[in-house]
């Protein structure tokens, strides 16, 4: 992070602003899939080394270790949501002024953005380190994968820092509309995660811990990407002056990050307490829930993605003052997003067996069983994808438009079905409450979601701002 903050300022050759994406003009729905597209392939990449750590570790240590990875899953998703919210919420505004076409405010809230990021990402390292234990008693880990559980879950806050730095970079580069670097950067990464993941994992024999190290190595080699075409992006050239903290920007990068960063530690407190539920359940039940989380690490990833695009579109309109289009890219988004949504569902129905199969070593006695508890998680799942979708789909939309009660709103309703769940539902029906807990929380999200999304985009003007020649004048070139 440090050499972040150093190197941005040094003068190099070479121009990327061909990357950067103007998303005030032209097709509403080809500028969301262009942008989507590149960043799904992106995030896929990324799962595949949750995917390919879960396929080691299952088949080369054993199914007490894939249980023992499945058991840190919401606490280490609390800190990895955090750093994502954060970065994602700081970048908005990047995208406004963008928009807008303020250079000197771009270079001023990315500078703001980078101060706030690094003292974030070391106060997150240190509380993340002294709560992993207590966390994993907290939530009933079984003893026999305790010890397992504990070594992965601190070796992976012990790279917050990297992570921090990754999101941060790859949130930049988005808020400009490049979805490209994200994308190259982290098809290197998971050759080496792979490559890495099976030197660890089976030829040095450093068990769990060898897989965290391997992922963490992983997104190290992405930032270092990304950096390195941050630094040649003219725009991002920042003077000393830039660097000086400036209250106002803070203030609304706090308003804008901060929230959602809230809204993601009550939806990871919520599935914290529901993973204390699955935990009580027994060893088979943990590892067939993590193998379809993992799964659904894929499932979920295309949405992230198309909210990313969402965000970003929706925050250099808003900046630009085009209000015509942030209403129809809405109406495009949702349409992209329930037909991308059931096109998956139908994949995961026909060819889940299999896939969750890689994950479960077939000599082990219980393997059967897992696989069918993985399997019925997997199809419930995947029959509730359109209302994730659309929950991201009006998450982002308001994201993009700096509104962010609706969001926190919706994160409680989260939280408040999966306690729910854990809590009370499952000690009335049994452990098949917990399948349907996930789904739920959805649901009732995206509900407060759409109602939000709907009085918000009702809020904005009906015409577009007119641009005077002087502002278009100086509007920043792409």
């Amino acid at each position: 992070m440090i050499l972040l903050l150093y190197c941005l300022n040094v003068k190099v050759k070479g121009n990327s602003m061909s990357r950067i994406r103007n998303m005030t003009v032209g097709s509403p729905a080809k500028l969301l899939l262009s942008f989507a597209i590149p960043l799904i392939l992106t995030n896929l990449g990324q799962q595949l080394y949750m995917i390919v750590d879960a396929i080691i570790v299952g088949q080369g240590v054993g199914v007490e270790a894939l249980a023992a990875v499945g058991a840190t899953d919401w606490t280490y998703w609390l800190a990895l949501w955090v750093m994502q919210a954060l970065t994602q919420g700081f970048a908005i505004l990047i995208a406004q002024h963008f928009g807008e076409g303020s250079g000197p405010k771009v270079k001023k809230a990315f500078a703001m953005t980078i101060l706030l990021c690094a003292g974030l990402a070391l106060l997150l390292t240190g509380v993340c380190l002294l709560i992993a234990k207590p966390m994993l008693h907290l939530l009933e880990t079984p003893e026999p994968i305790f010890a397992m559980a504990s070594d992965y879950l601190t070796t992976m806050f012990s790279g917050i820092l990297v992570v921090m730095a990754y999101n941060l970079a790859a949130s930049i580069l988005r808020a400009l509309g490049d979805g490209k670097t994200p994308l190259i950067a982290m098809a290197i990464a998971a050759v080496t995660n792979v490559a890495l993941d099976l030197l660890f994992v089976l030829v040095f024999h450093w068990g769990v811990v060898g897989a965290a190290v391997a992922t963490v190595a992983a997104q190290l080699i992405a930032f270092f990407y990304c950096f390195a075409v941050l630094k040649r992006i003219e725009l991002l050239r920042t003077s000393r002056e830039d660097w000086r903290p400036e209250g106002p920007v803070i203030k609304r990068l706090i308003a804008l990050g901060f929230p959602l960063a809230l809204q993601h530690v009550l939806i990871a407190g919520g599935g914290m307490i529901l993973q204390s539920a699955i935990n009580q359940q027994g060893l088979i039940f943990i590892a067939g829930l993590t193998a379809t989380n993992k799964i659904f690490g894929l499932l979920d990833s295309s949405a992230i993605s198309l909210g990313f695009a969402i965000t970003t579109y929706m925050a250099q309109n808003y900046g630009a003052g085009r209000y015509r289009r942030i209403r129809l890219g809405m109406r495009k988004a949702a349409l992209i997003a329930v037909t991308l949504s059931i096109l998956i569902a139908l994949v995961m129905f026909l060819g889940g067996r299999f896939i969750l199969s890689l994950f479960i070593d077939a000599s082990n006695p219980h393997a059967g069983e897992v696989l069918a508890v993985a399997y019925r998680y997997l199809s419930i799942v995947s029959a509730m994808l359109p209302a994730l979708y659309l929950l991201y789909v009006f998450r982002s939309t308001l994201q993009g438009l700096g509104s962010t009660g609706a969001s926190l709103l919706s994160g409680f309703m989260e939280f408040l079905v999966r306690v729910l769940a854990a809590l009370i539902f499952v000690r009335l029906w049994g452990s098949s409450v917990i399948l349907f807990a996930e789904p739920s929380a959805w649901v009732a999200a995206m509900a407060v979601l759409a109602l939000g999304c709907i009085r918000r985009v009702r809020e904005i003007p009906t015409d577009d701002l007119p641009v005077s020649r002087e502002a278009e004048r100086s509007r920043i070139p792409v």
